[in-house]
């Protein structure tokens, strides 16, 4: 599963990488330990343009009877997407882009669990492909949510976790984001292992263990 990441370039980096001139969200600043529940910024084409806003990390259906469903959700089997109630209709008509420039990830050694970070081998800003949904309570009040995709794990992953999230590749995220797209069979294509050889893992302190802690100390690789 994908459980933590990072975004923590500016809010002039993030709105310059994905071609936007404004924004939605009013209180930004790097993180250095997302985590589920919490809001975070991502990226959706309102059929002229892409937009930058905040959802809530965690799926809550547009026909859920309420929102507790949203803790467990934060993860979507891309190889399932099309059998699951939750996702299926979601992956024709909203779809979004979770923008990271990191993820952890917990490696079995030995008798422990050692934190990793991974990150591409360029450092740069990638893009988690995500599903949305907006849920409307009995008092009208919107809560807009989205998923991260994931898939098998390339051959840097499969020492770490059996998962990782679908990282698309730059020239297919116009088409993942575009709004007049609805082939799902096409659409599905997109969701593979990121190239291993663009990317590397280092080991991080076991302090990313808690949710509660998010400084630019837990993102500096240690000596194991």
């Amino acid at each position: 599963m994908c459980g933590r990441y990072t975004i923590t370039v500016s809010m002039e980096e993030l709105m310059y990488r994905y071609l936007i001139n404004d924004s939605t969200i009013i209180h930004y600043a790097p993180k250095y330990n997302m985590a589920p529940t919490q809001q975070v910024p991502a990226i959706i084409h309102d059929g002229k343009k892409n937009r930058l806003g905040e959802l809530r990390w965690g799926l809550v259906p547009s026909w859920a009877k309420d929102d507790k469903s949203g803790s467990k959700m934060i993860n979507a089997r891309a190889e399932t997407l099309l059998e699951k109630t939750s996702f299926k209709r979601l992956l024709s008509t909203r779809r979004c882009i979770i923008p990271s420039d990191g993820f952890y990830e917990w490696q079995q050694q030995n008798s422990r669990k050692q934190p990793m970070r991974i990150v591409l081998r360029n450092g740069g800003i990638f893009s988690m492909a995500g599903l949305y949904d907006i849920w409307v309570n009995t008092e009208g009040k919107k809560l807009s949510t989205c998923t991260i995709i994931t898939t098998s794990p390339n051959q840097l992953m499969a020492d770490i976790h059996n998962r990782m999230p679908v990282i698309l590749r730059t020239e297919d995220e116009e088409e993942w984001l575009r709004r007049d797209n609805q082939e799902t069979s096409a659409l599905k294509k997109l969701l593979i292992p990121y190239d291993a050889d663009q990317m590397r893992a280092y080991p991080v302190a076991a302090t990313v263990g808690n949710v509660r802690n998010d400084s630019c100390e837990l993102i500096q690789e240690i000596n194991i």
